[in-house]
């Protein structure tokens, strides 16, 4: 093998795991089958390709951009005919189809690959994956699926949570990995939802709006960081229909309450009358 000269590179986010049943669990919650076409990102020396391949899955396609690495993965799995190797950045490489994402994510490109696999709020990635099983630093996961009130509670929890099934798997320790990152891990899947059960765009921008000026001041109370949406009786009305009250805060509303809040706002925009034209824009042809 060609992997024993190399050595884990920094810039790459290299660390291998090898810790064997972390490596099992993975390969359980993927839940493969004849029909899967598994997409894996980041296979590093193959220590969970090998695990795959000895699934019954239909097709594996392996995404790896040290190209060191690439020549001793060919070299392990290339005589396997449901193996396939792309050579580049995952970000950036027009991706096969594929049913379902095993990776070990590189910690630092975490945010952008996320949003190119699951998509954002108000749209869908190109490709419907029924389920993606990850391995993400333990406070992104924490993040991803945890419930409203907890410390953890973001941003992210809310859109994770209204485009994808979310759960835990395992919590990885450093010393499952060769060499051991400063960090904890975890093991996570998502299971976006179907196209029929995603937000209109309409509301899902909305409710983008809304948790980009909320969580920006997530210490402050609802009542505050809404001011200026709608006068406040108006205000007032719309979080009352929509079950929520202005002395929260946004780590407290459920993914379901921005949604009514969004759904609830942009009636009230939709409905509200156009402003006046002032008086010099009132003319075509204003005085001089």
């Amino acid at each position: 093998m060609t992997f024993s000269g190399h050595r884990a590179r920094k810039r790459f986010g290299q660390h291998w795991l090898t810790d064997a049943g972390v490596l099992d669990r993975i390969v359980q919650a993927a839940e493969l089958d004849v029909h899967d076409r598994v997409l894996e990102v980041g296979p590093g020396r193959g220590a969970l390709t090998e695990r795959l391949l000895q699934t019954p899955l239909a097709s594996l396609t392996a995404v790896e951009l040290d190209r060191d690495l690439v020549v001793g993965l060919r070299q392990q799995f290339g005589g396997d005919p449901r193996f396939c190797l792309l050579e580049g950045d995952v970000l950036e490489l027009e991706l096969p189809l594929a049913t379902k994402v095993v990776a070990n994510i590189p910690y630092n490109i975490t945010g952008p690959l996320l949003e190119r696999l699951v998509g954002r709020l108000d749209r869908p990635a190109t490709t419907a994956y029924s389920r993606l099983v990850l391995l993400v630093q333990q406070e992104v996961g924490e993040r991803i699926r945890c419930r409203a009130g907890s410390s953890a509670y973001s941003a992210l929890s809310v859109r994770m949570q209204l485009m994808a099934r979310c759960k835990g798997v395992c919590a990885v320790p450093p010393r499952c990995f060769q060499p051991p990152p400063r960090v904890h891990s975890e093991v996570i899947v998502i299971e976006p939802l179907p196209l029929a059960e995603r937000l209109p765009v309409s509301v899902a921008a909305t409710v983008e709006r809304l948790l980009r000026r909320c969580f920006a001041a997530r210490r402050k109370m609802l009542r505050n960081t809404l001011a200026g949406l709608l006068p406040a009786e108006a205000l007032s009305a719309l979080a009352a229909a929509a079950g929520i009250d202005l002395q929260q805060r946004p780590q407290d509303l459920e993914p379901q309450r921005w949604v009514a809040l969004a759904e609830g706002l942009n009636q009230a925009e939709a409905s509200a009358p156009a402003a006046p034209l002032s008086a010099d824009k009132a003319s075509l042809h204003p005085d001089p």
